[in-house]
């Protein structure tokens, strides 16, 4: 009987062994993800790292592209917005420049009816109030006088006053 223990205990033995060979064989297969060199467990431990750092870049990716996305969209809005505000200005600047051109034609009606009262002033009183006028009016006056009215006027006045006049008058501006 002892011979027939033995081999028992032996195949126990050589069984528990096995066991413990492939316990370890599966163990060290998980963990060095059946490599067998150092080596080729370091280059796989960098390949696992590189592509966390990746996907991590990704993920940072990713983040940027949705704050450069909004970003775009606010400055679009505020490009509408500008678009917008210049185009009410220019709407103003239409009226404005229709209502300068209504006052224009206003002032220009006022002058030609001031004018045409002094045409038939007596010229001694007419040279009087144009004498007290402001230069340019003076001028703007005469020039929308009939000639020879004006001439009248400005014979009447003093020769500084028709000198200072007759220079205002050649140089007006057109408008």
């Amino acid at each position: 009987m002892k011979n027939l223990l033995k081999p028992a205990v032996l195949l126990t033995a050589v069984a528990i062994f096995f066991y413990s060979c492939l316990t370890l064989q599966a163990a060290d297969t998980t963990d060095s993800n059946e490599f067998s060199s150092v080596e080729e467990r370091r280059l796989q431990s960098v390949i696992i790292q590189e592509r966390a750092n990746i996907r991590k870049e990704r993920l940072e990716m990713d983040m940027k592209k949705k704050e450069l996305k909004t970003l775009a969209e606010g400055v679009d809005k505020k490009l509408t917005e500008i678009d917008n505000k210049l185009e009410q200005l220019n709407v103003l600047q239409k009226k404005i420049e229709l209502l300068l051109e209504e006052k224009s034609a206003e002032e220009k009606k006022r002058l030609q009816d001031l004018a045409k009262i002094y045409e038939k002033m007596n010229p001694a009183k007419a040279s009087l109030a144009l004498a007290g006028l402001d230069q340019q009016l003076a001028a703007d006056l005469l020039a929308n006088m009939k000639v020879k009215s004006a001439a009248k006027i400005l014979d009447q006045s003093t020769k500084l006053k028709t000198t200072q006049l007759s220079t205002t008058f050649s140089t007006l501006q057109l408008e």
